[in-house]
Parts: structure tokens; sequence; C-alpha cells
């Protein structure tokens, strides 16, 4: 039998299925919960690991079951088969999700699903205020209506299996006793990443957002962004920045927002992230991994490896060895 994941975040295991009812809607929702097949193979368990913005989740039923909460409400939810199964209706959308095809239910369509018998699923939790707030800091200002993702997340290539391999990443961290979410700068910052991620999907936010992003610069954002990557091997401050932009400090940041979803340092973070990155998967053989991280100005090789986790779902050593 399989290993459960997120094992040191047990919330229970039992064969009663009232029961499973009741504790898994303590952490997401009421609903209907029913066994479609042998009721004797039922044998639930949900491990669960809560953060800021989002939750990890580990589920599994045993039996086949059918489970119906209607709407969310307050939360969309990822769902990452492991083993198994579901067909899920969300909304008008039905689908088949599978080890190659995640679910991820809109929290204002009403949903039903039906796992099927031996069905294992890491279940991503993302409250629907943090995920409307993370879209509204990349479009400049709030969307007048909800976020609506489109079908099934394909998984074996592109956004899908990079977004696949940072949950597993946060999840096997989790297991090896370093929860990745929660409270802290870095966890804050590695739960924005995954929302980011997410916003890779099919959605019907995603026009809008290229277009933001397609859109011309601010001549002090130009030039902030050039004085930035002139300097990415150098430490810089926000007041150097503001000054070579001819703007104030405030106004940088606020640009910085509306027009890039971040903030100045993390604009820099991100462009050295992406330079090393780069030198990583062409370095020629004996290089090492801290030359590259010391080029490009990270001195705390393991905040490295961390931060490269969390953007490209791998750690450093192995992106080298590509």
């Amino acid at each position: 039998m399989a290993r459960p994941l997120l094992k040191d975040h047990a919330l229970f295991r039992s064969c009663d299925l009232d029961e499973a009812r009741e504790r898994v809607a303590a952490v997401f929702c009421p609903h209907r919960l029913e066994t479609l097949g042998a009721r004797s193979l039922f044998d639930a368990c949900h491990h669960h690991l809560p953060g800021q913005k989002l939750s990890l989740n580990y589920i599994e039923y045993g039996a086949k079951t059918l489970i119906a909460p209607g709407e969310l409400g307050g939360f969309y939810l990822l769902q990452i088969p492991l083993e198994g199964g579901a067909e899920i209706t969300n909304g008008r959308e039905t689908y088949l999700s599978t080890p190659d095809r995640a679910a991820i239910l809109n929290p204002h369509l009403p949903t039903r699903m039906t796992w099927e018998e031996g069905t294992r699923q890491v279940l991503v939790q993302v409250s629907r205020r943090a995920m409307q707030d993370h879209l509204a800091g990349l479009l400049g200002g709030p969307s007048d209506r909800p976020l609506t993702f489109d079908g099934p997340l394909d998984l074996s290539a592109g956004p899908g299996a990079a977004l696949r391999r940072l949950v597993m990443w946060l999840v096997a961290e989790a297991d090896a006793g370093s929860p990745p979410i929660g409270p802290g700068l870095m966890a804050r910052q590695i739960e924005s990443t995954v929302l980011s991620g997410l916003l890779e999907a099919r959605h019907d936010h995603a026009a809008q957002l290229a277009r933001v992003r397609a859109a011309p610069r601010p001549r002090h954002l130009r030039l902030a962004e050039g004085y930035i990557e002139a300097h990415l091997d150098q430490p810089i401050t926000i007041e150097e920045v503001a000054q070579a932009a001819g703007i104030s400090p405030r106004g940088l940041q606020m640009a910085f927002r509306e027009h890039r979803g971040t903030s100045p340092l993390g604009f820099w973070r991100e462009a050295r992230l992406a330079r090393a990155h780069a030198d990583l998967l062409s370095a020629p053989p004996g290089t090492r991994v801290t030359d590259i991280a010391l080029r490009w100005g990270f001195t705390h090789f393991g905040r490295f490896s961390e931060l490269y986790r969390a953007r490209y779902g791998l750690c450093p050593r192995d992106a080298l060895r590509r």
C-alpha cells in the first residue's frame, strides 16, 4: 500500500462514513458523501497543513465515493490525483481527472465528484479572497467578475507540470520536517508563487492578463527596470532605483505593484533567479552551484535553494545536472 503524504499533519482516519463527512467538512465545507461501491472498502483519511493563503491536503476514501458539496463558497480547490481518478462536474463542465489531469474547482459554481475506488489525491485549498487579491495585483485593480478556471489542467507538460512539481516539493518538504507554508516572509512568497502558477492555467481572465503584461510601460518603470537589470550582480536599494528612475520610493513601489504585481526588490530577486536558472542549465562541466549563486548575489545558499525550488520546481543541483 502506498505511503500517505503529509503524515505528520494527520487529522483523522476512519471507516465511519458520518465521521469522515464531518471531519472533512470542518476543513472544507458541508457536503454530501456516499459510497457507490463496496461499503467495506471505505477507509477515509485526511491530512492537512494550513498556511496563510492556502492549505495542503492529502485525502483518500478507499471505496468508490460520491462527493457533492454544491458551491465551495470561500475557496478554490486544486486536486492532483496520485492514483485512481475522479469524474468532476463544476458548473456546466464535466471531465475526468487523472494523474495527468488535475481538477481546479471554482468556488462560485456547483460541484459534484465521483472518486474511483483506490483514489489518492493531494489537494491545494486556496482562499478565494487571496486568489482574487492576487489577480487584482497583477491586473492593477479588482476585476468585475469572479475568476473562473476552465476544464482540467494538463499535468504532463508546460505550466501544469511545473505547478505539480512545485506542489509535490511543498509536500516533500513538509514530510521532511520543514513545512514550507505558514507564517514568515519566505512562506508568504512561496504561497504567492503557487497562486501565480494557478493563473498560468486556462481561465476567463487570461486575455486580460496578457494585455496588461504586453501594455507599454511608463518611462519611470522602464528606467527602473533597466537600472535593476544592469545591477543584478550587485546589492541595490529602493532609494537607488527610485533616484535612477526619477521617482519617489513610494511612487516606485506603486508603479511596480500596478504594472508588475510585485515590488521592486521582488522584481530584482526574480530577475536574478532567472539569470541563475539560465546559467545552471548552460553551465560547463565542473561548475558549482555556489559559484552561480554568488555570481548573482545569493550569499545564503539555503535560501537560494528554497527560492529556486519554489520558482522552478526542482533544486539547483538537479538543474545543473540537466
